[in-house]
């Protein structure tokens, strides 16, 4: 299983992202507001503006200080990293 950081030491496994989004819209903000009332929010941007959004398979939002951009370089290069295993 692979982690990826998002932010202030926090870590969040690459196979659990569904999405990533701006926490701007109208749509996402619903859905924070949502996840908050059912207790399915998970704040770890420690204070600090939400820069965006993570959506996991277990319907938790994550709401990170770390720019959307940023996270998709970080899960890209997590990818590259990844050794190719041939079957043979």
């Amino acid at each position: 299983m692979k982690f990826i950081n998002i932010g202030f030491g926090n870590m969040v496994a690459v196979d659990r992202i569904v999405a990533l989004a701006s926490p701007d819209s109208s749509p996402i903000k619903r859905l924070i507001s949502e996840a908050k009332d059912s207790g399915r929010v998970i704040d770890v941007s420690c204070g600090r503006k939400t820069r965006s959004v993570i959506i996991t398979d277990s319907e938790h939002v994550i709401l990170s200080a770390i720019q959307s951009e940023t996270i998709v370089n970080r899960l890209e290069t997590a990818d590259d990293s990844e050794p190719e295993i041939e079957d043979e």
